[in-house]
C-alpha cells in the first residue's frame, strides 16, 4: 500500500529491534513483499529511542524515500517521536499502529483490536474452565484497518489514488 501511495519509492527505511523475537518475521514478509515490487529496504536496528535519531539520518544519506516500522515493543513505545522524525525527514509512512496516524503519521494498516480482544477473552475462559493452552488452536487476526490521514499526505505533497482511499476505513481529513 505504501508502493501505491507512493510509487517513485525505491528505498524504504524499515525501523526494527532485531533484537525482538517478533522482528524477524516481520522482516521476512517485508523482504519478500519489498523485492517483488523492486523496493531496496534499508533496516536499521532500534534498541533504544537514542537510536531513532541516526536511523533516520542513516535513511536520509541513502535517499530512503518511504518509511516501515515494524511492531517492536521500543516503537510501539516511541511511536510519537518516530511520526515526528518521519515528519522532519519528509518521508512517508506505513505504521504498524492506528495511533501513528492520528499523531500525522501517513497510513496504518491493522489488525482490529475489538476481535483481537474478543478472542482473547474466549482463550482465557477456555484456559479458566481448564484447557491447557497447548492444547488450543493457534489464531491470527482476520479483520483489518486501512487509515489513511491525507493532512499528512498533503504536508508531505502527495495526491492518494482513489483505488487506495476507496480501500479504507477511515481518512482523516
Amino acid at each position: 500500500m505504501l508502493k501505491e501511495a507512493v510509487p517513485q519509492i525505491s528505498r524504504a527505511l524499515v525501523l526494527s529491534d532485531l533484537g525482538d523475537s517478533i522482528s524477524a518475521p516481520q522482516l521476512e514478509e517485508l523482504e519478500h513483499a519489498a523485492h517483488s515490487l523492486g523496493v531496496k529496504l534499508l533496516v536499521r536496528d532500534i534498541r533504544t529511542a537514542d537510536d531513532l535519531p541516526a536511523a533516520f539520518d542513516a535513511g536520509a544519506r541513502a535517499r530512503a524515500e518511504g518509511l516501515l516500522p515494524t511492531a517492536d515493543t521500543i516503537l510501539a513505545v516511541h511511536q510519537k517521536r518516530v511520526v515526528e522524525l518521519a515528519a522532519r525527514h519528509r518521508l512517508p509512512g506505513m505504521y504498524p499502529y492506528r495511533i501513528a496516524v492520528d499523531a500525522g503519521g501517513l497510513m496504518a494498516y491493522i489488525s482490529r483490536t475489538p476481535s483481537l480482544q474478543a478472542r482473547s477473552a474466549f482463550y482465557v475462559d477456555k484456559i479458566l474452565k481448564g484447557a491447557k493452552p497447548g492444547d488450543l488452536p493457534v489464531e491470527q487476526p482476520t479483520k483489518f484497518e486501512l487509515v489513511i490521514n491525507l493532512k499528512t499526505a498533503k504536508a508531505l505533497g502527495l495526491t492518494i489514488p482513489p483505488s487506495l482511499l476507496q480501500r479504507a476505513d477511515q481518512v482523516i481529513e
